[in-house]
């Protein structure tokens, strides 16, 4: 007889510490183990002595690891089990809220979250702007529009992933609007520069504050940290009574666009395009300061005098740099030390915000969770050059995912990973990419750490072509030895998939026609080879909301 499933919303008071005792974490981990998966995870253990947890080697074009000793599904506020299906949400417009703290388009956001509900829609993802409910003043919470956007949520019966966006909305791919960071902190950049991230050329980044001053106190005597952790406590103290219900997952920004990454690739005033390799942001006077005092330890005080000078600039391509190209010095100790510094601080602050979150939100049976970018260009080098820029230290030779999802592990929180929808075959042949391989390192990396992950497209697409490659990769039916390969396991798929975005778009007829059945093939863990009594459903279904959707369509920009 298997044991029942347990929650990982914080049912045990020791997963509320910010930093638990392996021997602890591995014996909650076994009580959340069905007995089939505890049984095999022990044989596999007795069979692998030898081999080194965490091993890898590179084969072909991607990292391959050594089989996982330890993984099970866990039950979250919407997942379904092993067999089941996963949940879909929808991300509202980015502009939903106005800098005026009031919603925007009430009636079409009423008919469009009806139209998402009679599809099977599980519910919306809503971005929850730092600049805005924090814009009048340190602690001054302004949280008025957000409780009106959630009950209306709550009127169409739909569940909310809540974003803590502590990033500038304006300056990435697909940003439809600007929202700044609150005035208050625009000012303290004003006043102390090198609280924003800084290229080589000294050019700042006012997207996200730089991570180098986490445990300093340079916004009005609070450390970054703190500010965020303020901000998450305002809102659990002013949504508690939605918490674990119409709230369902708090997703913590870390990072531009709300990624775990640096601004390596900002599209603002034209400093980078597809498919550039970006540049290190690590020249502002805190994080060279971490670097100068790294470089001591190694007994390499003259490695601590900047990042890399061969590293190229933003839109240059690996092989015309000295750093990044085929037999680079990323390569060289001095390479391998920098790289090892500059991904560990990112992890570092990772780390900070989630455990933070772990605290503040533990108990209220809402799932945590944070988002990993898809960074899919130049994956078929040797060095992968535009991860290595964003902070993921992931070679052909070294696997830079694994510990991300450790980190994540460890706090019990779903990695949220994005650009499901894209197919090598679809990317430009000289930017050598591979997003089908990307996820599979990512999924197993998850898998290997025991950690949860969901799932986003990187671009809007209403086509069938990605709606179809959405629900093969959410099954997570992914192989050590290739994807082709049939696996026996019962593996936990994606906890839940957010659909990128609710718009105009999406509601047009030809679209939407594709939407409902994708949402029906998601919701009921299906291939996607609907038969014809299928087809026949689908086709009421569609039919059926069509007045809603014609409505939110005339409704969405008038």
């Amino acid at each position: 007889m298997a044991m029942a499933s347990i929650s990982t919303s914080c049912y045990n008071p020791v997963l509320c510490r910010s930093y638990v005792d392996k021997p602890a974490t591995m014996k909650l981990r076994l009580l959340r183990f069905p007995l089939r998966f505890l049984v095999r995870a022990l044989h596999r253990r007795s069979t692998a002595t030898g081999k080194a947890r965490g091993g890898h080697s590179a084969v072909g074009g991607g990292t391959h690891f050594t089989e996982w000793k330890e993984y099970s599904y866990h039950e979250t506020a919407t997942s379904r089990g092993a067999s089941g299906g996963v949940p879909v949400f929808v991300m509202l417009p980015l502009d939903s809220v106005t800098m005026n703290n009031t919603v925007r388009r009430r009636r079409a956001l009423n008919a469009s979250l009806l139209a998402l509900k009679s599809a099977g829609v599980e519910g919306v993802m809503m971005d929850v702007w730092w600049g805005i409910v924090e814009k009048d003043g340190p602690r001054n919470y302004n949280w008025s529009a957000y409780k009106e956007i959630i009950e209306i949520v709550r009127k169409s019966g739909l569940k909310v992933q809540a974003v803590m966006s502590f990033h500038q909305c304006g300056a990435n791919v697909g940003d439809s609007c600007t929202i700044p960071l609150p005035p208050w902190v625009t000012e303290e950049m004003q006043r102390n520069p090198d609280i924003a991230y800084t290229d080589k050329a000294g050019r700042r980044n006012q997207e996200y504050v730089s991570l180098g001053c986490d445990t300093l106190p340079v916004l009005k005597g609070r450390t970054p940290i703190q500010v965020y952790a303020d901000f998450m406590r305002s809102f659990r103290d002013t949504f508690k009574h939605l918490l674990g219900d119409v709230i369902a997952e708090i997703q913590c920004g870390m990072g531009p666009a709300g990624e775990l990454r640096y601004p390596s690739y900002p599209e603002s005033e034209g400093k980078w395009r597809f498919p550039g390799i970006g540049e290190f942001q690590c020249y502002d006077k805190y994080m060279m300061a971490s670097l100068r005092a790294s470089a001591h330890s190694q007994g390499k005080p003259h490695w601590g005098f900047g990042g890399p000078h061969d590293a190229g600039y933003y839109n240059q391509m690996p092989e015309e740099t000295g750093f990044f190209q085929r037999d680079g010095s990323w390569q060289s100790e001095y390479g391998q030390f920098f790289l090892e510094w500059y991904s560990q601080m990112l992890i570092a602050h990772g780390e900070g915000v989630l455990a933070a979150a772990a605290g503040i939100f533990c108990g209220t049976g809402v799932t945590i969770s944070g988002k990993v970018a898809g960074i899919h260009w130049h994956y078929g080098t040797r060095s992968h050059a535009a991860e290595l820029t964003a902070g993921y230290y992931n070679t052909r030779s070294r696997d830079g995912y694994l510990p991300i999802a450790q980190m994540f592990a460890k706090h019990s929180v779903t990695l949220n990973f994005t650009c499901i929808e894209m197919r090598d075959v679809e990317q430009p042949a000289q930017a050598l990419c591979s997003p089908e391989h990307l996820v599979r390192q990512v999924a197993l990396a998850s898998r290997k750490a025991g950690v949860r992950m969901a799932g986003e497209n990187a671009l809007p697409r209403f086509d069938e072509g990605a709606h179809h490659q959405i629900v093969q990769k959410s099954r997570l039916q992914m192989s050590e030895k290739g994807d082709n390969t049939v696996t026996h396991e019962e593996l936990e798929p994606l906890s839940a998939f957010t659909f990128l975005r609710m718009g105009e778009s999406l509601f047009r007829s030809e679209n939407w026609s594709l939407f409902v059945p994708f949402v029906r093939h998601m919701e009921e863990g299906r291939t996607f080879h609907p038969w014809e009594e299928e087809a026949r459903t689908v086709e009421i279904r569609v039919h059926a909301t069509r007045p809603l959707v014609q409505e939110a369509a005339s409704l969405m920009y008038h």
